[in-house]
C-alpha cells in the first residue's frame, strides 16, 4: 500500500513516521508512506497556500490551487483522496479496515480555518474526522489514519493475529492484559491466565471483553458480532451477576 500525506508542515509528520511500528513497516517495504509539502505545489515567488475568506470572517483558508496540483501530481489509478475534516464521518476501526484494502491513499491535512470548499466538493473522495473536537491542523488526524491502517496490513504486526485481538477489531473492547511479575504490590495475575488451559483462558478473555464493553462502551454492543453465549453473559451482567471466572470490575486478584 502507498499512503501520501499532503501537509504544510512535513516536520510535524516525518519524525512519527520514522519510528516504532510505522518506521519498521516502511523500512521493510510493507507500506510506502510519503510526505508531500503543500508549498511545493503553490505558484508564484512566495508560494502562497492560503488567503482570506470571501464574505469576511476570521482566519485564513487553504487555497484550492495547490491542493488540486498536489493531488494531480500524486494520484495513481484508483487512488482514494481523503480530506481530514472535522465535518467528515467519524473514523472507526471498521473504516480503517476498509481503507486498508485500498492500494493508494492520499491524505490531505487541512490548516488554519479549513480548506476551500471546492476541495471538499470536487477533489476529495471522502472526508474523515477523528473526533468531535478542534485541532490546529490535519497532521495529527492524518497520522492517526496512517497508523490505524498500516497496522492492519499483512506482516506489519509481529504477533500472529495481533490486529484481530485488539480493541474494536471484534466490535468489543480488549480484555485485561498482564505480564511479569506475577505479583505486584499485593495484586496477582488472575489464576486462569497462569493455568495453561487455553480454552478456559479464551472464555475468560471473551467474558472480560464483554464485561468491559457493557460497562464502558455499551453502544458498541449494538453492532458487535455476538454469540448466544455472549448474549447470555450480557443478561447476567444486567441482572448484577458475575459469571464464574469473571472478576468485575477489579480485573486482578488481591492477596492480603
Amino acid at each position: 500500500m502507498r499512503i501520501d500525506i499532503v501537509t504544510l508542515f512535513p516536520e510535524m509528520v516525518e519524525p512519527v513516521l520514522a519510528v516504532s511500528m510505522l518506521g519498521r513497516a516502511r523500512a521493510r517495504g510493507l507500506v510506502d508512506i510519503r510526505v508531500a509539502n503543500l508549498r511545493d505545489y503553490a505558484e508564484g515567488k512566495h508560494r502562497i497556500t492560503d488567503d482570506y475568506q470571501f464574505g469576511g470572517g476570521g482566519g485564513m483558508v487553504l487555497k484550492p490551487e495547490p491542493l488540486f496540483a498536489a493531488v494531480e501530481a500524486l494520484r495513481t489509478p484508483g487512488a482514494r483522496i481523503i480530506l481530514l475534516d472535522p465535518r467528515g464521518r467519524t473514523f472507526t476501526q471498521r473504516l480503517a479496515t476498509q481503507l486498508a484494502r485500498e492500494a493508494h491513499l492520499v491524505l490531505l491535512a487541512g490548516r488554519y480555518e479549513g480548506v476551500d470548499e471546492r476541495v471538499s466538493e470536487r477533489l476529495a473522495d471522502d472526508r474523515i474526522s477523528i473526533g468531535d473536537y478542534v485541532l490546529t491542523g490535519g497532521e495529527l488526524p492524518a497520522l492517526v489514519v496512517a497508523d490505524a491502517v498500516t497496522r492492519l496490513l499483512p506482516g506489519v504486526l509481529g504477533a500472529e493475529g495481533g490486529a484481530e485481538r485488539e480493541s474494536f477489531a471484534s466490535g468489543l473492547l480488549e480484555p485485561p492484559q498482564y505480564t511479569r511479575p506475577e505479583e505486584f504490590r499485593g495484586l496477582r495475575v488472575p489464576a486462569v491466565l497462569r493455568s495453561g488451559d487455553h480454552a478456559r483462558i479464551a472464555r475468560w478473555r471473551r467474558a472480560q471483553a464483554l464485561w468491559r464493553t457493557w460497562r464502558d462502551r455499551p453502544e458498541l454492543l449494538e453492532s458487535a458480532d455476538l454469540t448466544v453465549e455472549d448474549r447470555e453473559l450480557l443478561d447476567r451482567f444486567k441482572r448484577g451477576e458475575t459469571p464464574e471466572g469473571l472478576e468485575a470490575p477489579a480485573n486482578a486478584e488481591r492477596e492480603d
